[in-house]
């Protein structure tokens, strides 16, 4: 599985931002699919995850409410939606690919993209 993070970019703080990763093959709906974030001198953080169907998600608890995880598997595509965003924000994003759900640790995700930088100013 190749994944491709796109729609990073420079906000202002309180702006929304949707990211999107593109994955390629025919199985993309058998595959959890997370995003991880990193901020500079950070470790890498969980943000959320969503199962093959959609039908189940995971957050980190800091994020819940501002941060929404969706998935179409016609088009190969998870995406994250980000409201409110705030400077702390600032991080590159990464999507992952997992074969089962629940994981929200980096090292138990199978396939990960290439990361897309978010930038939040205050």
């Amino acid at each position: 599985v190749q994944l491709q993070a796109s729609g990073g970019g420079l906000v202002q703080a309180g702006d929304s931002l949707t990211l999107s990763c593109v994955a390629s093959g025919r199985t993309f709906s058998s595959y959890t699919m997370g995003w991880f974030r990193q901020a500079p001198g950070k470790k890498s953080e969980f943000v959320a995850s969503i199962s093959g169907s959609g039908g189940s998600t995971q957050y980190v608890e800091s994020l819940k409410g501002r941060f929404t995880i969706s998935r179409d598997n016609a088009k190969n595509t998870v995406y994250l939606q980000m409201n409110s965003l705030k400077p702390e924000d600032t991080a590159v994003y990464y999507c992952a690919a997992d074969r089962a759900f629940g994981h929200a640790s980096w090292n138990e995700y199978n396939y990960w993209g290439q990361g897309t930088q978010v930038t939040v100013s205050s």
